[in-house]
C-alpha cells in the first residue's frame, strides 16, 4: 500500500522531472542560459529556488542519471536532454558544484547569488550609476501610467546583486548620463513629461545626488536622449554632446549649458520617425561625432551617421539643417540606439532594441577612416538593450535594458551575466572610471 507522502513524492518527481527535460532543451536550442531561466523564473514564482542552479548543485551526472530511468522506462527522445547534457558538460567534467574549476550549467567563474537568480563573474564591477526612466513595475501606480513622469531616478550600484542606492528622485523620464569625478559632477537628460512638447531638459548635480542644477530647459528641448561628457584637449574645451529624439536634432554646450550649439537639425519634424537622433558618441583621434537615426520601431531602417567635430559652417555657407560632410556609416539596421566609441582601434560599440535575430541586440564595427568593417553582434538576447559603457580594461562592456536587467559582457566571448536586476526599467548607464 503507498501512503499519500509516498504518491506525492512520485508525482511531484514526474512534474520536476519534465521540468529539468524542458529547460535543458530550451537551453540546447539555443533559446535562453542558465542565468536567464533561473532569473525568469525567481521573478514568475517569487522564489530564491531555482531550476539551474539546484542541477548545479545536486552535479549534473545525477540529473543525468535519473533522466536515463524515465528515457528507458518512457521511451523518450533524449537527444536534446540527456545525451546533450553528457556530451556537452558531463564527458567534459562540468558537473556544478562538483566541479567548481569547470563549472556547470553555470561557468566556474560565477558567483551564485540565491536570493535574485543572478550572476556575476569574478570580475571587478566598478560602482555603476543607472537611470531607471520610471516605466517598470516598481511604479506606485504600476501598472497605471499615472505619476511615470515624475517616477524617474538616479541609481548607484556598488556591488553585483546588491540593492541600489537611489541618489535624485522624482525625474522626468531621465535617459542619458554621464560623469566627471575630477569635479565630482554628473551630468543626465530628462526626455520630459510630453514628448511632444519642449520640455526636456539637461540637468546636473554632485555624484551624491545634491546640487541639482538645470543647464538646458525653459523650452528650449523636446526628448533629449544619450548624453556624453568630451574632454578635448586638442581644443582645450569639455563639452556635453547629446541627440534630441523628437527634436531631430545634436547638439552640444559647456558643462555649465553655455555655447549651446546645434550641430545637426533634421528637417522632417517629429512626426517623422526616419529622423528622430537617439544615440552619440565621438571620436577625438578622428575628429567625428557618430549619432543613430533608429527609424520607425522594428522597421530594420535604422542608421548610423558621422560628421566632423571640427566643421566650419560659416566657411563653408551651411548650417545644421544643410552641412554636407554627413555620411551614413550603416543602414538597414534593425533599431540603433547608444552608442559608445573605441578612437585607438576606431571600434564602435552600440545596443540594438530592434527585432530578432539581429536586435535586441550588443554590437560593433571597425570604422577607422574610410575603413568600415562588417556588423559583428557580440551578444543577443537582451530585452530592449538602451545604455552602454566600455570597461574594456577588463574586458567588458556593460549594458542595461527596458526589462530592468543590468548586465556585464564578455568582450571575447560574447558571454552576457547579469549584476542586477529588479523591477525597474533602465535606460541610461556609466561607470566610474578606477581611481
Amino acid at each position: 500500500m503507498t501512503s499519500p507522502l509516498t504518491l506525492a513524492s512520485f508525482i511531484f518527481n514526474r512534474i520536476w522531472a519534465a521540468v529539468k527535460r524542458e529547460i535543458l532543451t530550451t537551453i540546447a536550442e539555443g533559446v535562453s542560459d542558465a542565468a536567464e531561466i533561473d532569473a525568469l523564473w525567481a521573478h514568475m514564482f517569487q522564489t530564491s529556488v531555482v531550476p539551474c542552479k539546484m542541477m548545479d548543485r545536486v552535479g549534473l551526472d545525477t540529473v543525468a542519471f535519473i533522466e536515463d530511468n524515465y528515457i528507458n522506462e518512457r521511451k523518450l527522445d533524449g537527444s536534446l536532454t540527456v545525451d546533450w547534457l553528457r556530451h556537452h558538460y558531463i564527458t567534459q567534467g562540468k558537473l556544478g558544484l562538483k566541479t567548481p574549476e569547470q563549472g556547470g550549467l553555470y561557468p566556474p567563474s560565477t558567483v551564485v547569488a540565491g536570493a535574485t537568480g543572478t550572476t556575476t563573474t569574478n570580475k571587478q564591477m566598478p560602482p555603476i550609476f543607472v537611470l531607471d526612466v520610471g516605466l517598470g513595475a516598481n511604479s506606485p501606480a504600476y501598472p497605471s501610467l499615472a505619476g511615470v513622469s515624475t517616477n524617474g531616478k538616479i541609481l548607484r550600484l556598488d556591488a553585483p546583486n546588491q540593492p541600489p542606492k537611489a541618489l535624485v528622485t522624482g525625474l522626468p523620464l531621465p535617459d542619458g548620463i554621464d560623469v566627471d569625478p575630477s569635479a565630482n559632477r554628473m551630468y543626465w537628460t530628462n526626455m520630459g513629461a510630453d514628448v511632444t512638447a519642449r520640455d526636456g531638459s539637461l540637468m546636473s548635480a554632485t555624484l551624491d545626488g545634491t546640487d541639482k542644477k538645470v543647464l538646458l530647459g525653459d523650452g528650449i528641448l523636446m526628448t533629449p536622449k544619450q548624453l556624453l561628457l568630451v574632454k578635448d584637449q586638442q581644443t582645450g574645451t569639455e563639452k556635453l554632446y547629446f541627440c534630441d529624439r523628437e527634436g531631430c536634432s545634436v547638439h552640444r554646450c559647456n558643462v555649465d549649458g553655455s555655447e549651446h550649439e546645434v550641430l545637426v537639425q533634421n528637417l522632417g519634424g517629429a512626426s517623422d520617425l526616419m529622423d528622430w537622433c537617439v544615440g552619440i558618441t565621438v571620436d577625438l583621434k578622428q575628429r567625428k561625432f557618430y549619432w543613430t537615426q533608429k527609424g520607425p520601431a522594428k522597421s530594420n531602417q535604422g542608421r548610423i551617421f558621422r560628421a566632423t567635430m571640427d566643421y566650419d559652417f560659416l566657411a563653408a555657407g551651411e548650417t545644421a539643417s544643410n552641412r554636407s560632410d554627413i555620411e551614413v556609416v550603416f543602414d538597414k539596421l534593425p533599431e540603433p540606439i547608444d552608442l559608445e566609441m573605441e578612437s585607438e582601434t576606431g571600434v564602435l560599440y552600440w545596443t540594438d532594441r530592434g527585432e530578432h535575430p539581429r536586435g535586441c541586440s550588443l554590437n560593433c564595427a571597425r570604422v577607422s577612416g574610410e575603413d568600415v568593417g562588417e556588423v559583428k553582434i557580440l551578444a543577443r538576447r537582451f530585452h530592449e538593450p538602451i545604455g552602454l559603457k566600455l570597461d574594456l580594461a577588463r574586458k567588458q562592456i556593460f549594458v542595461c535594458d527596458l526589462g530592468g536587467s543590468v548586465y556585464a559582457v564578455d568582450v571575447e566571448t560574447g558571454k552576457k551575466t547579469v549584476v542586477h536586476r529588479d523591477d525597474g526599467s533602465y535606460t541610461g548607464l556609466v561607470a566610474l572610471p578606477d581611481a
